[in-house]
């Protein structure tokens, strides 16, 4: 999997140059469905990694009275929660080049 750790997007809301993000399609929609698929799919993946983390720790037992605190479940939902979120990263990807992406309707001709 990929260290979103490693990236360098923005932890918290930023303003963003409407010109910039343009610049690289052209299209200030369609840039913003190429940064809103790409989010979609950090997300999943986020979401599955930490789910296989958290598997590792689940119980069989549906006790109510038998619920504990598990120190590495909560370091791990920390850290997943400390990550930048998705559409930060898809952003940061999109703005440095690094999201492939083209329109069909554009090569049909």
């Amino acid at each position: 999997m990929k260290n979103y750790k490693e990236i360098k997007a923005a932890d918290t809301t930023i303003t963003r140059n409407m010109n910039e993000i343009t610049a690289v399609t052209g299209n200030v929609y369609e840039a913003i469905v190429v940064v809103s698929k790409r989010a979609n799919q950090i997300g999943l993946s986020m979401k599955e990694e930490l789910n296989g983390k958290l598997a590792e720790f689940a119980t069989t037992t549906d006790n109510l009275d038998e619920v504990f605190e598990n120190r590495e479940q909560i370091e791990i939902s920390k850290f997943y929660e400390s990550l930048p979120k998705p559409n930060s990263i898809a952003l940061s990807e999109f703005m440095d080049g690094d999201i492939y992406f083209r329109n069909p309707a554009e090569e049909q001709v």
